[in-house]
């Protein structure tokens, strides 16, 4: 199991992308863990074919855990220095062959065999003249010992290889399930989460009402549940909401829009303008950039701002942008755009994830009108910036005359502990932000 982050300390190995067997390639995605903090797919440390899964879909082990073995396919038995690279850390490592009995390194009328057939022989007990083989000269090939394997194997058992990982095991306990009850899919008929969970849903949904779909929750999924409500019963949860001007931000976009998306290869949208008024009002008011201890508000110096993404409904992760007071608007648009589509396409690492002191949630290209968005634990607040539209506003000149206008107007809604944070204090935070949206010399930074 690869190091993901430093405090993290194990993973869920939530899918392989390929089977036993299968040819690999070096940095093509094998499999997918999961953490308490992200999703990651992790690339193949080295060529070779996958010979062994070790840790099925749905089991959570330790970091350093050895999860796969990868080999040499075609090696003779008598070829020195022969080694199999484990997909284990982040890095290659190499381990000898296990021992393997005389009697299953040969096989009469094909003589030697590659070490991949004779670590199968192994693994399943087998003597290789027990076994026909289809290669030249009747050698034994990988496919024959699987072959032989699929031939003489029963049913899969539940419980075959005794093992359940600690998620299968609180899977079964919390739904009252008889692990004999499930079809294990997993190596050698393992029980996986996703056999327990398929087992809930086709039971569920027997009791269902026609036409109804049940969909388990994922991890992401759940552990996005378990922090928003642990979040709720934390903090002393208020939404403030101040209305703004976007005009002057919406003529920089207007004017200066096309030539950067010609620059950059996307569109300029609200959310870095947001995302610098956010940092720049934040050292007016460090408050808001703190998280709560034991009866203390921490103020955090460093302004690491977090970028709330949907993961297309399957839950939510916050990458951060460190340092993020040392970027300009056009580098921070950028590294926002980066970071989304790391999420998206599972990029990221833990260490992507850590050490956010506020939260930016941007529901505002969905047209939303006010969020009451839930705050990222620790931290004492979240910004939700919402949608953006033209509607009438009072506009007033140098004499004072005023005047109906059309302007872009949108909504910053504000959550934050009332623990540690009042109102005032708040609502002079996004009276601040307003001001720099509305006269800041955007123009210029691009």
């Amino acid at each position: 199991m690869p190091q993901l982050g430093e405090t993290v300390a194990d993973g869920t190995v939530t899918k392989w992308f390929k089977n036993e067997g299968d040819t690999v390639k070096r940095g093509e995605t094998l499999f997918e863990v999961s953490t308490d903090k992200v999703d990651t797919e992790i690339p193949a440390p080295a060529d070779g074919v996958l010979t062994k899964i070790l840790v099925a879909e749905g089991e959570t082990v330790d970091v350093g855990t050895l999860l796969a073995v990868i080999g040499d396919d075609d090696l003779p038995e008598t070829s020195t220095g022969n080694a199999h690279t484990s997909s284990s850390a982040s890095a290659t490592s190499t381990a000898p062959a296990p021992p393997v009995p005389e009697a299953a390194a040969s096989n009469e009328s094909g003589g030697h065999v590659s070490p991949v057939v004779r670590r199968l022989l192994a693994e399943h007990q087998l003597d290789a003249n027990d076994v026909p083989g289809t290669g030249p000269q009747g050698r034994l090939t990988r496919d024959d010992v699987l072959a032989f394997v699929e031939s003489r194997a029963e049913a899969p058992s539940a419980t075959a290889n005794g093992a359940l990982s600690p998620v299968v095991r609180k899977l079964l306990r919390e739904n009252n399930i008889d692990v004999s009850s499930v079809r294990g899919t997993g190596p050698d008929g393992r029980v996986t989460r996703r056999d327990v969970e398929a087992l809930i849903s086709s039971e569920t949904g027997s009791a269902a009402t026609s036409g109804d779909e049940v969909i388990p929750f994922t991890k992401i999924r759940r552990l996005t549940a378990e922090h928003m409500t642990r979040s709720k019963s934390t903090s002393a949860h208020t939404l403030m909401v101040k209305e703004v001007d976007y005009e002057h931000v919406e003529d920089v976009r207007r004017t200066q829009g096309a030539a950067f998306k010609e620059q950059e290869g996307f569109s300029l949208t609200y959310l870095p303008f947001n995302a610098l008024a956010t940092l720049a009002a934040l050292r007016d008011f460090p408050h808001l950039n703190g998280s709560v201890g034991d009866d203390e508000l921490i103020i955090h110096h460093d302004l690491n701002l977090g970028i709330a993404v949907d993961l297309d409904g399957s839950g939510l992760v916050v990458p951060v942008v460190q340092h993020a007071d040392s970027y300009d608007l056009r580098s921070i648009a950028r590294k926002i755009r980066e970071l989304a589509a790391g999420a998206r396409t599972k990029k990221l690492t833990v260490d992507d994830m850590a050490h956010g002191t506020f939260t930016i949630t941007n529901p505002g290209p969905f047209g939303t009108l006010m969020t009451g968005a839930i705050i990222n634990q620790p931290q004492v607040a979240i910004l939700a910036t919402d949608g953006v539209v033209r509607k009438p506003v009072v506009v007033t000149d140098g004499s004072r005359n005023e005047a109906i206008a059309i302007h872009s107007v949108g909504n910053l809604a504000l959550t934050f502990d009332h623990r540690v944070i009042d109102g005032a204090y708040a609502a002079r935070f996004l009276a601040r932000m307003a001001e720099i949206l509305q006269t800041r010399d955007w123009a210029s930074e691009l």
